[in-house]
């Protein structure tokens, strides 16, 4: 069912069992997963079903620290979200993403992989993808010329991707309008949290649209699914009953924002070619990883190399944080579509020669670090919510992987005798902590209400329910303790899925 907020009378009441505040991939699939039950979901979305660029204002903000993206354009307002921009690359984090390493300050989750693991098979068929199978022999099995370098499998392993860009807005548009049980409210932006006088549940979310009329939203249990940034910003600016914003007895929402670290780090260079088509894009693609081992060994951040790209193509390619500069996302992904039409025809034209140099571009994990952090800005939007700040912080740890990541698969192929790898000149020197503008990011934004079970180190437990609140979850990559190489939309997917079984299984109790 779907209802255009803007239709309902000024200061109306809306009720339901469960509200999911924000339509995009998690969101959805929490809707998804209630389809059908005996339970009224009110589902809240800013946008309607197509780009506003006046709603897509929304989204501005400040940043500072490490260069980054314009927040406006990071994300859209719309149904199905910021699904509207995305390549479609799934794959899940490793085993060790979860687990507590010494090296790595504040990481480690309160669930394993293990627990999270059938609610990936979920998300495997919410995104349309093959199997639940990230293992490179299952899938050499169906594709013969999927070789692999020969590199020692106890230093370099094979990470595999799955591909399809689903976009949820079309995808799941009409299952959504036809469930009786869903309600979808578009053109409802929800500006405030109101909780009761000890802040340890919500009674109701405000809402509103640019007709001017504000309606209450009231419901048993309340989903933020606005995104890492956006929910950050709601819990932060819902002061009436918590001074410090809900959930932030101990100064932790907004905190850890991570994202994944994107940066032309080196040039492989074969002394002859290599026939395969394992590193290129296809329905799977892989990339060049360290094992749990060597990362441990080596006090290393997870990361992955691609090596799809020819250093022919990759020296006429500008780094995205250049090119992805204008508060628009239509015409920032304009100038992004220019520049890979013409890397297609500079990609074709290599092939005629075989190329032996190629790009190494590194997607790594960010450490989370409680100085890299979104607060409110002295700014306000033109509902009156005050607008965010991005600081994003790096830390040397940031710049060792990187270099240790190369370094080590540079020293493989040395020794396998496949060919040499040559560092960017911003690694060179190792006293040198400091990264250079030309780091992008994935526009994948983790952490800021990160799962711990000690409320002092975390938003949300193991469950996603803010800490001290019982009726308030968060759905999304900002649960994420840590953000491992891997793009999050398959595993926030996941931990959607596990949150709407868990409601199911406790709603009487919780």
């Amino acid at each position: 069912m779907h209802i255009d907020a803007r239709t309902i009378e000024n200061n109306a009441i809306i009720e339901g069992d469960i509200c999911i505040v924000g339509a995009g991939a998690a969101g959805i699939s929490m809707a998804l997963d209630f389809m059908n039950t005996k339970y009224k979901v009110v589902l809240l979305e800013s946008g309607g079903f197509e780009y506003d660029s006046r709603l897509q204002e929304l989204n501005d903000g400040s940043t500072s620290g490490q260069k980054y993206f314009p927040l406006q354009s990071t994300r859209l307002r719309y149904f199905g979200g910021t699904t509207g921009h995305w390549t479609g690359l799934c794959t899940p984090l490793d085993s060790l993403d979860f687990k507590k390493r010494e090296h790595v300050p504040n990481s480690g989750w309160p669930i394993t992989k293990t627990d999270l693991d059938p609610f990936y098979e979920r998300a495997q068929k919410t995104l349309q993808l093959g199997p639940y199978n990230y293992e490179y022999s299952y899938w050499k099995n169906q594709r013969p010329n999927l070789i692999a370098y020969p590199l020692d499998e106890n230093i370099i392993r094979t990470k595999i991707w799955q591909i399809n860009p689903s976009r949820f807005g079309s995808l799941y548009r009409d299952s959504i309008i036809n469930a009786p049980n869903i309600h979808l409210y578009t053109y409802a932006s929800a500006i405030n949290i109101d909780a009761n006088e000890t802040a340890s549940a919500v009674d109701s979310i405000l809402i509103t649209n640019e007709s001017g009329k504000k309606q209450e939203v009231r419901a048993k249990y309340f989903v933020m699914a606005c995104g890492a940034i956006q929910n950050a910003r709601l819990l932060l600016s819902s002061r009436k009953q918590a001074t410090n914003g809900l959930g932030n007895d101990f100064d932790v929402v907004g905190r850890y924002f991570m994202e994944h670290l994107d940066i032309k780090a080196g040039e492989l260079w074969l002394f002859e070619t290599f026939e395969t088509d394992l590193y290129s894009w296809g329905p799977t693609k892989a990339e060049l990883a360290l094992t749990e081992g060597t990362q441990f060994k080596n006090k290393t951040l997870n990361a992955t190399v691609s090596v799809h790209s020819p250093l022919a193509v990759g020296k006429h390619v500008k780094p995205l944080i250049e090119t992805w500069q204008d508060n628009d996302p239509r015409k920032a992904l304009e100038q992004t579509d220019n520049r890979s039409l013409m890397s297609k025809i500079l990609r074709l034209k290599s092939k005629i020669s075989q190329p032996t140099a190629f790009d190494m571009d590194c997607n790594a994990e960010q450490a989370p670090n409680p100085n890299s952090r979104i607060t409110l800005s002295d700014e306000i939007d033109y509902f009156g919510v005050q607008k965010v700040h991005l600081r994003w912080e790096l830390t040397p740890l940031d710049k060792h992987s990187i270099r240790s990541t190369l370094a080590l698969i540079g020293q493989q192929m040395g020794a396998s005798g496949l060919g040499r790898v040559k560092l960017k000149e911003f690694l060179e020197d190792e006293s040198d902590t400091g990264f250079p503008e030309l780091v992008s990011g994935g526009f994948h934004h983790m952490g800021t209400t990160r799962m711990h079970d000690d409320p002092k180190k975390g938003v949300v437990d193991a469950n996603c329910m803010v800490h001290g609140m019982t009726n308030l979850f968060i759905a999304g990559s900002g649960c994420f303790p840590t953000s491992g190489a891997a793009n999050p939309t398959l595993t926030l997917i996941a931990l959607s899925h596990r949150l709407s079984d868990y409601l199911k299984e406790n709603f009487e109790a919780i």
